[in-house]
């Protein structure tokens, strides 16, 4: 497993949360939900993005701009539109709340424009002019996922070209029919979007990527972040994960440090907190001793030490703070 697989794991696309909107001007839609993640796409046409307390960013077809919550944004027609802001959450894709999960273009051809969540709609179908968006919001399920986000800014963008180019292409054929399975179809297509979107911002020449990203690609740090993340309880040393990789452990120590930035166990140390932390709250039942020993702790006081050294607070102080209170 190699680090940004393991990172992005926990991003998936659900279908009350994919959006394909056809809207002609004037138009504006404000999202308001905040999510962790959220992925715009212009199929046709074009638009601005507007993030909250940044600067505007034009979005042209077949550009992909990522935004990084909990900040809201807006996609307007044009600068100073006179259309007044649609409101769109969770509530304008739930059907209980009035919503389809996937509004094919969510306009009504004979309609007016008006808001979603009553059953109103976006735009008047494709006139002239007409901008054709795609936006999928990605709850970020644990700390795992919650390393990726550290490692992004609040707005990446992808110009047209490369990898997503061929899913641009089968996202537009699919959005532009309603048949069985669809949304099944759409989830994973938005899912290969993400992954080559982030795959090309991490690449973009000159771009400031995570060390992690850049150490991957080395032959020998690259072979070491594979073992430690494939097998996070052993035993591991510096000389038995040198002897893997099949250099001296001098060579490895100092090759891990100056591309990761850590020593290669103070880097598993962390990673196994990480996996820990997401344990205590998916596993109510796992013990702290159960847990300490699924990260490779056969002593729960030396776990619990670390943990509470990396994290902050013990095993249990974490996992009482991340239970959601009670309802009233």
């Amino acid at each position: 497993m190699d680090v940004f697989s393991d990172l992005i794991r926990g991003v998936r696309a659900h279908g009350s949360l994919f959006a394909s909107s056809t809207l002609s001007p004037p138009w504006a839609l404000h999202f308001v939900d905040g999510a962790p993640l959220t992925l715009c796409t212009v199929i046709d046409g074009a638009g601005w993005l507007v993030p909250e307390g940044r600067p505007p960013e034009l979005l042209r077809a077949r550009e992909t701009i990522v935004v990084r919550g909990p900040g809201t944004f807006t996609f307007v027609d044009e600068i100073g539109t006179t259309a007044e802001p649609i409101e769109c959450g969770e509530d304008c894709a739930t059907p209980e709340q009035g919503g389809t999960r996937h509004r094919l273009g969510w306009h009504d051809p004979g309609g007016d424009a008006g808001g979603c969540g009553d059953g109103q709609v976006y735009g008047r179908g494709n006139g002239p002019g007409a901008t054709t968006l795609i936006v999928g919001a990605y709850p970020v399920r644990g700390e795992i996922s919650r390393r990726l986000l550290e490692a992004l800014p609040v707005v990446l963008r992808t110009d047209d070209g490369g990898a997503s180019d061929a899913v641009l292409d089968h996202l537009a054929a699919e959005v532009a029919v309603d048949t069985p399975g669809q949304q099944v179809v759409l989830d994973r297509l938005l899912d290969w979007m993400l992954v080559c979107t982030l795959r090309e911002w991490f690449d973009r020449p000159g771009g400031e990527r995570p060390a992690w990203w850049a150490a991957q690609r080395d032959p020998v740090v690259g072979d070491a972040l594979r073992l430690l993340h494939a097998e996070p309880a052993a035993p591991w040393t510096v000389a038995a994960l040198a002897g893997r990789t099949g250099v001296s452990r001098s060579t490895l120590a100092k090759r891990f440090a100056d591309l990761v930035g850590e020593p290669p166990l103070t880097y598993l140390t962390r990673w196994r907190m990480t996996l820990a932390a997401d344990l205590l709250v998916e596993q109510d039942d796992a013990t702290v001793a159960d847990v300490a020993r699924a990260v490779g702790y056969s002593d729960p006081f030396g776990f619990s030490a670390a943990f509470k050294r990396v994290r902050g607070a013990n095993p249990s102080e974490f996992r009482g703070s991340r239970r959601p209170s009670p309802a009233r």
